[in-house]
Formats: C-alpha cells, sequence, structure tokens
C-alpha cells in the first residue's frame, strides 16, 4: 500500500467509498514497454478506464489511443490524441463520421461496415485509413477471453478475407492500410505474445502479397496480462519482435497499462457471522468494481486501520479468522473476496483495493440500487 494512497483515502470523509488513481504509474509503464519493444507503436485501450486523468496521461505517454465508441472517440478528442484508432463491432454512422473528422485510423469489421464508412467518406470528400480486422482460423494465444478462432461478432472471417478485400479496393474513399489481428484478452505469458507478434507480422506479409495489399500496419491489439491473485507478472524481458523495414506494429495494451493506476477503497460498514462465515460489509461494492463477480475470483485487499469511533458502544472487531468481503447490494453476489484472512479487522476501518485501475468502475453496473457513487481521487505526481 503507497503511503501516498493510504494518506489520500485517511483524508476522506466517512463512510469512505472511492478510487484512487495515479496517473504516473501509466506513463511509467508506457515507458518500459517502450523500452522493451523499441519502434513499436503505442495505442492505450480507452476501453480499461476512461477516467480522464488517466486518458489524458495516455495521450501525454502513448503515441495515440484506441477507441471503441463515439463516448471514448470524445474523450480521444478532448485529450488532444495524437493519433486515434477506432475499433468496435456496433459502430454507428455518427460515430463513423465522427472518427473520419477526427482523422482515425478505422479498423473495419465487416463489409456492412465497409460499404457504410465508404459512403461517408465520399459524401464528406475524404479518405478513410483503415485496418481491417480479420477472425483467423486458429487460436493465437492462451488468455481469458479468445477473439478469434471461434465464433464470435469480431472481424472479417478469414475464409472471407478475399473477397471482402476486393470490396474493400473497389469502394471510394478507403485506404487500406493494413490488418488488424487482436487475439485475446489478458495473456501472461510474455514469450508466447512474442511469438504471436512474430506470426502476426509473418501472416500479414503473406497475406498482402497473396492478396496484393501494400502493407503498412498491422495492428495486433492488446492483451497483456494481469494476475489479479497472485504472483505472476508479465514479464516484459521476454518481449521482443523484429519488425520489418516500412511495416508498422502497433500495440493496443489497456489492462497491463492502466491495472496499477488505481485502489478502490471501501469502509467496513458491519461484521457479521452467519452460517460458520464471517463477514465484512462495505459501504461499496461489485456495482463500482465488478471484475471479481464477473470473472469468478477473490480480489485481494489490505486493511487500512481507521481509529476514529463515534458510537458509544464496544466496536465490532475480529481477528485471525477468514472473511468475505461483501457489498451493499441486495444480492448474495456482491462479493470482492471471499475466505481472506485478518489479522485484525474493525468496523470503521477501509479496505484497500490494489490493481483497480483496469476495468473496474468502467464495466461496472453503476445504477443498480441507486446507491451513491464513490468519491474519485487524483494524484498529482507532487504528491
Amino acid at each position: 500500500m503507497p503511503e501516498r494512497v493510504a494518506a489520500a483515502v485517511r483524508g476522506l470523509a466517512s463512510p469512505v467509498c472511492a478510487y484512487v488513481y495515479d496517473p504516473a504509474v501509466l506513463a511509467a509503464r508506457v515507458a518500459a514497454l517502450r523500452a522493451a519493444l523499441p519502434g513499436v507503436t503505442v495505442c492505450y485501450a480507452v476501453k480499461a478506464n476512461g477516467h480522464p486523468a488517466i486518458v489524458a496521461a495516455a495521450a501525454a505517454a502513448c503515441d495515440g489511443l484506441e477507441v471503441a465508441s463515439g463516448g471514448e472517440l470524445a474523450l480521444a478528442e478532448a485529450a488532444d490524441a495524437r493519433r486515434i484508432v477506432f475499433g468496435g463491432p456496433a459502430k454507428t454512422d455518427a460515430e463513423l463520421a465522427h472518427a473520419l473528422r477526427l482523422g482515425a485510423t478505422v479498423n473495419v469489421e465487416s463489409p456492412h461496415e465497409l460499404r457504410r464508412l465508404s459512403l461517408l467518406a465520399d459524401r464528406a470528400g475524404t479518405t478513410a485509413t483503415i485496418t481491417l480486422r480479420v477472425n483467423r482460423a486458429g487460436a493465437a494465444l492462451p488468455g481469458t477471453h479468445a477473439m478469434t478462432g471461434a465464433p464470435t461478432p469480431f472481424g472479417v472471417d478469414e475464409a472471407q478475407l478475399p473477397e471482402v478485400v476486393a470490396l474493400a479496393r473497389s469502394l471510394p474513399g478507403l485506404d487500406l492500410a493494413g490488418w488488424h489481428l487482436h487475439a485475446v484478452s489478458n495473456n501472461l505469458d510474455a514469450a508466447a505474445h512474442s511469438a504471436f507478434l512474430a506470426e502476426a507480422l509473418r501472416w500479414s506479409a503473406a497475406t498482402s502479397k497473396e492478396l496484393g495489399v501494400p502493407l503498412r500496419t498491422v495492428n495486433a491489439g492488446g492483451g497483456f496480462g494481469v494476475d489479479y491473485t497472485g504472483g505472476a507478472a508479465f514479464p516484459l524481458d521476454e518481449l521482443r519482435v523484429a519488425v520489418p523495414e516500412g511495416v508498422e506494429l502497433v500495440v493496443e495494451p489497456g489492462r497491463w497499462l492502466a491495472a496499477d493506476t488505481g485502489w478502490y477503497a471501501a469502509e467496513v460498514l458491519d461484521l457479521k457471522h452467519t452460517h460458520g462465515r464471517w463477514f465484512a460489509v462495505l459501504r461499496g461494492g461489485t456495482h463500482h468494481f465488478r471484475l471479481p463477480a464477473a470473472w469468478g475470483y477473490s480480489h485481494p485487499f489490505t486493511v487500512l486501520p481507521v481509529e476514529r469511533w463515534d458510537y458509544p458502544w464496544a466496536r465490532p472487531e475480529v481477528g485471525g479468522v477468514a472473511v468475505d468481503a461483501a457489498g451493499e447490494l441486495c444480492t448474495p453476489r456482491d462479493v470482492l473476496t471471499r475466505g481472506q484472512e485478518v489479522d485484525r479487522l474493525r468496523a470503521g476501518d477501509v479496505l484497500l483495493f490494489a490493481r483497480t485501475g483496469a476495468y473496474g468502475w468502467d464495466i461496472s453496473h453503476h445504477g443498480f440500487l441507486r446507491h451513491p457513487q464513490p468519491d474519485f481521487v487524483v494524484l498529482d505526481r507532487a504528491e
């Protein structure tokens, strides 16, 4: 628990419920990735965390931002991103028109999307730089969510690629620069990821030659993983790739860049013992941090002791027991952690959940039960 994070949480009004973000962590991660993959274009995947402070830090540190909606396009525009890559399987005409105005590269998902983008570009008297997203035939990497090699709504089936390329080349207003090959989410095997990048470059060169596409860009997507429950890391010293001259290799990490920028803090409102288990009931829960419930794992926490106690009775307290960290929602699935041993825990203490800077607040069901939203605290570099 960094002391400046603990100090920020101690300064909050009770009952504490907050995200604390440190954008400097993201900037340091980008620098480390650049050192591991020199010459590779780094675009931050905004879907991981769209808080304006995090997006601004990413826009400053990265080569560009990868977005997947009109709302994220607006965030990238506000952050003055040097470059924007626009992906996602369900782009509206309004979003595509916005992307054209911003000069974004569009990762096109289907023949219908090709035709719509061509029409919009032709009407606007401009040219859209595009890559075709390809759902390749084989699964490429280990991870939690496979995007290719299986029936998914993402990209063009590899078997259909010749006719889709022919369509793209026949339509006005489109500049086909290469391929988008994002394959998996949350892979922890950096050596396997290096092999995937090399294979993506090999496949792209061979496919481009076969289909007569001058290859300029290979977008390998994201997928760099985070271990939430153990000590495993994504070892950058095992991540390497040789990029051919004249080809740009783009990577789009989100989770790996943003996870360690965030901590979720929730005050213990009650301690209860039911049917043989201890529960710490929090001011907060999965409506703020949904990932543990969505993925079915227990997210570890650190106890931040709070000495203040305003009630005229003995403070509920446990020690040397396993505790489930449960939220304030009216569902038994509102649980962040199951069975974590605590040396000492009291009502009024705060549980601090690290590694919550990616896919935390952004993927959670905020409106359920209409509880107040958490505070958002952004640490300054000088703090």
